[in-house]
Formats: structure tokens, C-alpha cells, sequence
């Protein structure tokens, strides 16, 4: 069985740039969040942007866990491509979810 990380080394249908954000995201730890401006910087990209676009295009959501990274204000960001409606219910639901997760855990 191919774990997520071994799918993401191995797609021929993401590019370099996006390989390295979905790698770094799998570091981020359930529970926990990120910036677009921090993930970006963890990749060695001054576009928070460009990371913006890299997880829209996502095609191993939720496994790489793109719903783990907010706005440089703490605010949801967006999830999907949209910032509003379903999919950042989706995004709330996640995150949701991993917190009670860890909280039943402790």
C-alpha cells in the first residue's frame, strides 16, 4: 500500500513547485495550522499567493491536509478556490473535527 507522501513524490501530474507545498504541508501536524505567507517560506516562495494557487489545485485533499492553512489574520483564507459558501463550511468542519479529535485523545 503507497502511503500519501509516497503519492505525491510519485505524481507525474503535479508539478515541482506544488510537490514541495504538499510535502511541507504533510509536516504540519493535526490540529495545528499554518499561514500561506509561513508555508511559503517553508517552501523558499515569496508568494503567499503562489502557495494559495498550488493548494486550490490540490488533488490529494484531504490527505495532504490544505484545510490546515488560514490567512496571515487567523481568518479561514479560503478552501477550493472559493472563499465563501460550501467549501469553506467544508474547511470549518475539518479543522473542526482534528480539534475534537486531539481533544478526545488527551
Amino acid at each position: 500500500m503507497c502511503d500519501i507522501r509516497d503519492k505525491v513524490l510519485r505524481s507525474a501530474e503535479i508539478t515541482p513547485f506544488q510537490r514541495r507545498v504538499y510535502l511541507a504541508l504533510l509536516e504540519i501536524p493535526e490540529g495545528e495550522t499554518i499561514t500561506y505567507g509561513e508555508l511559503a517560506k517553508r517552501v523558499g516562495c515569496r508568494s503567499a499567493q503562489a502557495v494559495g494557487q498550488a493548494l486550490k489545485r490540490n488533488p490529494f485533499a484531504p490527505d495532504v491536509p490544505c484545510h490546515r492553512v488560514v490567512a496571515a489574520d487567523g481568518s479561514l483564507g479560503g478552501y477550493n478556490g472559493q472563499r465563501s459558501g460550501e467549501q469553506l463550511e467544508r474547511k470549518r468542519e475539518l479543522l473542526a473535527a482534528e480539534s475534537l479529535f486531539l481533544k478526545n485523545r488527551i
